[in-house]
């Protein structure tokens, strides 16, 4: 085994990999041996380290030295600098450059401070396309652990002690979802995961996937073992094309060791993986749909129940997890299910996963105990909100979840007290807004979304929510009335009660907690037609400000319709009736002497 006295660590996870994570690894193996060091340093392929907002990040072991925003031309100063003469490169360090190392500077960095990472425990720390990096972060173990030394009785009942719940949606125990498969007596049982992300902002899962995939297959075989099931599934959207690489190379390395197959551990028990590719279907998200769709049907939901822990996949006893959820499992038979219940608040157990966006500066993945505070999340791991603007709202659970308004910040993440805001976990996607956000035009937003994806075997999806669009179409465009803000309440209340499936069922929520919170915004479009954050279009017009104007025309050269005129001299004007809005005069102009009127 050769020994290092160096590691480099570079990201190839999608984000950074988009931003040339893996010409910069070439570059680093390019002049570590120009430098006759590629015997003294190793470089590593990794997952996503969580900081996206600041990729490409390489970090340099043993000191932990964190660079970020790396370009191509970077390289050669870090392998002179610092695998050379052992300098920090401190213009591109993580944290606090006065910090006197590496280790320090990152211990100032806020976005790392507050969280715990147990389902990214092994992102951005190994190579996850060698099987044995893995096994030296103890993976297996717990597998090894289970088929020697428990029944499969034990195996749901330890889950059941964790308190572990299902982080793909409404949260449901995943030990006691085990138990029901595992009571259902059949000739054949199966183990799914759900891997078809869906959700605008979200990619906990897919981070996962190229970070540590073993951890999923690992968790996967425990729970065949604990149902009875000698066949997983893996439903991936085909759009994930690195996670679908290091899925496949998982698998096979897997069963090169023994540890998919036959006779594992040479306990007799047998089980195997195999990957199912989606098209890109967000009901295939939702676990029956997603069945129709690994049985090679269009992907529909079916009326439940009964439920696929007793009629699944081919009508046969089936589990079905998300990514984040089989991630977890493997360390909870490690460390122990009071270690996990430990961790949390009292219905929420251990942590949460969730893919930070929008109008905040630190975007990324993050991984925190539940309980902990939106604020805490938004302004001390986030880093807050660009330009010093201010926090308006946060929208949890994509097109399912609702909007949680800045007068909440203060509510601790868990599974109930978003619910009882209007919104919901889901899959761990968290949107940021600021006060520029117009909410009547996001709750559009979600519904544009969803009535776009909707499978349409259901009356009250395929045409409620193309009636409640329809409404907030005619709210944004300056053409609403008073009573259109009833019937949108009406029936998305009516959606919610009778659509067939879950997507369908909670695909009011954006409108719903919109009206909830921020009423007055649809009562501005309707009775004042005016749009107070200035997004919508139809409430907008554009005016040169004379006084600012030089006349430069600027503006005039770049209007694509024509809409702007004047001569020298004098201050150019916009024709409102030919303008069509499109803010390219605004953006521009260099005197910033054109200006948005709501």
């Amino acid at each position: 085994m050769e020994i290092y006295r160096s590691h480099v660590l570079v990201c190839g996870g999608t984000g950074c990999t988009s931003a040339n994570s893996l010409k910069i690894m070439e570059e680093f193996e390019r002049l570590l041996a120009e430098n006759g060091l590629e015997k003294e340093v190793k470089v590593v392929k990794t997952g996503c380290f969580g900081l996206c907002a600041r990729g490409p990040v390489v970090v340099v072991y043993p000191e932990g030295a964190m660079y970020t925003m790396v370009k191509v031309e970077d390289v050669k100063e870090i392998v002179e600098e610092h695998l050379l003469k052992g300098r920090l490169v401190r213009r591109l360090l993580a944290g606090s450059e006065e910090a006197e190392d590496a280790a320090k500077a990152l211990e100032g960095l806020d976005f790392f401070r507050k969280q715990l990472r147990i389902a990214l425990r092994n992102c951005g720390v190994i190579n996850p396309e060698n099987i044995d990096e893995y096994i030296a972060r103890d993976g297996y173990k717990a597998l090894g652990k289970v088929l020697t030394e428990m029944t499969p009785q034990e195996v749901i009942d330890t889950l059941k002690k964790s308190g572990l719940r299902g982080r793909g949606g409404a949260g449901f125990l995943t030990g006691l979802k085990w138990e029901f498969a595992a009571k259902s007596q059949d000739d054949q049982k199966y183990v799914c995961c759900n891997a078809d992300e869906g959700d605008p902002g979200a990619f906990m899962d897919r981070s996962i996937l190229e970070g540590d995939p073993h951890s999923v297959l690992e968790a996967m075989a425990i729970a065949g073992y604990a149902i009875g099931a000698n066949q997983g599934y893996i439903y991936v959207r085909a759009e994930y094309p690195i996670a679908v690489k290091r899925l496949n190379m998982a698998i096979q390395q897997a069963r090169e060791y023994g540890l998919l197959g036959k006779n594992i551990f040479g306990t007799g028990f047998d089980f195997d993986i195999e990957l199912r590719l989606g098209a890109g279907a967000f009901v295939c998200g939702e676990e029956t749909a997603l069945m129709t769709s690994i049985e090679g049907r269009r992907g529909e939901p079916r009326p439940r129940p009964p439920f696929p822990a007793v009629k699944g996949l081919w009508q046969k006893p089936t589990i079905l997890n998300n990514v984040e959820t089989y991630a977890n499992i493997p360390m909870i038979f490690l460390k122990g299910p009071e270690w996990f219940a430990g961790i949390g608040t009292e219905k929420s157990k251990g942590t949460k996963v969730f893919a930070v966006g929008g109008k905040i500066n630190n975007t990324g993945l993050v991984e925190i105990p539940m309980g902990t505070t939106l604020r805490e999340v938004i302004y001390d791991i986030g880093g807050g909100i660009p330009n010093g603007k201010k926090f308006k709202a946060a929208q949890t659970g994509g097109p399912s979840g609702g909007c949680i308004p800045a007068s909440h910040i203060d509510t601790p993440i868990d599974y109930e007290s978003l619910v009882q805001l209007g919104s919901m976990m889901g899959s761990g996607g968290l949107i940021v807004m600021d006060e520029d956000t117009c909410m009547v035009d996001i709750a559009k937003f979600f519904l544009e979304f969803t009535v776009d994806e909707s499978c349409g075997k259901c009356p009250p999806c395929r045409i409620g929510t193309k009636r409640m669009l329809e409404i907030l179409e005619k709210i944004t465009s300056g053409k609403g009335e008073e009573a259109d803000i009833e019937k949108l309440e009406i029936l998305a209340k009516n959606i919610k009660a009778s659509a067939l499936c879950g997507l369908g069922q909670t695909a009011p929520n954006p409108v719903l907690s919109t009206l909830r919170y921020f009423r007055d915004e649809y009562i501005a479009h309707v009775k004042d037609k005016k749009c107070p954050a200035g997004v919508c279009k139809a409430f907008m017009k554009y005016v040169v400000m004379a006084e600012k104007c030089k006349s430069c025309g600027i503006c005039a050269r770049n209007c694509p319709v024509g809409a702007i005129s004047g001569q020298k001299g004098q201050p150019y004007v916009i024709d409102s009736d030919k303008c069509i809005k499109c803010g390219v005069c605004f953006e521009k102009c260099p005197f910033k002497a054109i200006v948005k009127e709501a």
